[in-house]
């Protein structure tokens, strides 16, 4: 660094370091000087470190900070905001982003798309440095490999978007949001459509770039399988960070088919018709995906539930006609419900956040789609069909945290043949269904947030003694803290939301917690606990 550019900072730094003691960011003028020149002296000669390096008094600073909360309920006055961002672009300065906070004693935040349910990708108790994987989002097809490396600043939408620009017999087994980031998707498992025909993105996964909490940048053959088994499914700032994936494509045919049916009342046959969906929908063939949606319709007080299904066929309307006609001639669904696409169209359709008419091109958008209000969501899994009867005493409870939803997903086919030890993710033979719960509110609502937290918290409590028991499994990809968080207690504390995410898995994820980060120097308030 020229002598002129280190006075031009230094002076920068002077500035920031009164503005950061303020806040209480704990990053004083020699801290400040310190990490500028660790960054600059782990990365490569020429490296435009102030454009890497953000701090609160940089003007991009709270746009990149604000640009990828999904979740309003953390955006609000006196929020905790990092020290300084980091945007690198390459595993080079991840490496000394890792090694230069470490060493300025900070806490560590790493964000690839920020629909973290929490916020714990970009939110701390302590003063932190947020790592904002934004710049790295490179995608590279190999379609006559099979295979793809994609960086894990990248979205799903742009995974899937380059992927279909160089294959149109392609595909790849992850979620239905196109703006969620690849990073933390993969991490805990990532499902979607294709699931019960070829697992979860985790499982599909071939090998990876890891900086790890020493600052080693090592691929799957240098990390060796434990850890490469930790980060498919063991949930995203645990371990370390994953700069690239690469993964299995899985074939896909030119038509695709998409189903919706009409919404019907759950007091006028659609209760029989749900009950009937848990017992089929995960038995059908693998190629066929069949998502039921139950939402509240009406003004609070005068409401009704309602239950919609949502379906994805790998093959034609006709071939998907007729698996429906004879496994499931109840739901009723006939050639005007179904719309024929390729598989990159059907990504877009699938997604109720775009609008009919716009190109492929709107994956690329990564903030087109947003979540809307501020909402809390939790999750289950069902292993046995619930009765009618329970269903419509559950109907009865759901009407009260109007005006929430509940998604449920079918698992079976191919998730009943991956072994519940193959990843981290152990949900597998034996679910019917994963349940997610979700309730939002208007931002005028904002001072009623505990009431709004409550009413889904209840229909959760209520629906204990009819999901999974001992544990009673959750989704990592959904966090929830109401599960529990670490603490004063260590591992015993842990243990109980690490074995309602990972089950029989969470002692492994713990023994190579403690051999790849020692020092617990990635930790959250629902990370790896150490030994």
């Amino acid at each position: 660094m020229s002598p002129i550019l280190l006075l031009a900072v230094s002076s920068f730094f002077f500035l920031f370091s009164s503005v950061s003691a303020a806040a209480g960011l704990g990053v004083g003028l020699v801290r400040s000087s310190t990490f500028l020149n660790c960054i600059s002296h782990h990365t490569p000669p020429l490296t435009h470190v102030n454009k890497l390096v953000l701090s609160v008094l940089a003007p991009k600073y709270q746009n990149i900070f604000q640009a990828s909360i999904q979740n309003p309920r953390f955006k609000f006055p006196g929020a905790p905001t990092p020290a300084f961002i980091i945007t690198p672009e390459s595993a080079v300065h991840v490496r000394a982003a890792v090694v230069c906070t470490k060493g300025l004693g900070l806490a560590v935040r790493v964000r690839s798309g920020g629909h973290d349910y929490e916020g714990l990708s970009y939110r701390a108790n302590e003063p932190f440095v947020l790592i904002d994987l934004v710049n790295l989002r490179k995608v590279r097809v190999f379609p006559k490999r099979g295979m793809a490396k994609v960086q894990s600043g990248a979205t799903l939408g742009e995974l899937y978007y380059w992927i279909a620009n160089r294959t149109k017999t392609h595909g790849f087994p992850a979620g239905t949001c196109p703006t969620i980031g690849v990073g933390g998707h993969f991490s805990g498992g990532g499902k979607g459509t294709l699931t019960r025909k070829y697992g979860l993105a985790a499982d599909n996964i071939l090998d990876a770039i890891v900086v790890k909490a020493d600052g080693e940048i090592v691929n799957r053959e240098a990390m060796g399988e434990d850890l490469f088994w930790a980060i498919r499914g063991g949930g995203g700032g645990n371990f370390g960070i994953v700069v690239e994936w690469t993964i299995k494509l899985v074939p896909v045919p030119s038509k695709v088919t998409l189903f919706s049916t009409d919404e019907i009342e759950m007091y006028d046959g659609g209760t029989d018709l749900f009950y009937k969906w848990q017992k089929i929908a995960p038995m059908l063939v693998d190629d066929l995906f069949i998502r039921a949606t139950i939402y509240i319709t009406g003004i609070e007080y005068l409401s009704t539930v309602k239950v919609s299904f949502n379906g994805f066929f790998l093959g034609t309307t006709s071939e998907l006609l007729s698996v429906l006609s004879a496994a499931f001639p109840e739901l009723g669904v006939m050639q005007k419900h179904c719309r024929e696409s390729s598989w990159i169209e059907s990504v877009k359709a699938f997604n109720d956040g775009y609008k009919e008419g716009e190109t492929i091109e709107v994956l690329l958008d990564r903030n087109h789609y947003k979540t809307g209000g501020p909402f809390k969501a939790k999750s289950d899994f069902v292993t046995q069909a619930i009765s009618r009867k329970r269903l419509k005493a559950i109907w009865q409870v759901f009407l009260d945290i109007y005006p929430g939803m509940m998604i449920l997903d079918p698992y079976g086919g191919m998730m009943d043949r991956i072994s519940e030890f193959e990843t981290p993710f152990p949900h597998r033979k034996g679910t019917l269904y994963s349940i997610q719960y979700y309730n939002n509110w208007s931002p005028m609502e904002a001072a009623d947030e505990k009431k709004n937290l409550n009413r889904v918290k209840r229909l959760y409590n209520f629906m204990g003694p009819f999901v999974s028991k001992n544990p009673r499994a959750s989704y990592v990809n959904y966090r929830d803290l109401d599960l529990g968080v670490n603490g004063n207690g260590g591992y015993n504390e842990s243990k109980r939301w690490g074995e309602s995410y990972f089950k029989g898995n969470f002692e492994r994820l713990v023994k190579i917690k403690g051999k790849v980060d020692p020092e617990n120097f990635f930790r959250s308030e629902q990370s790896i606990p150490l030994p």
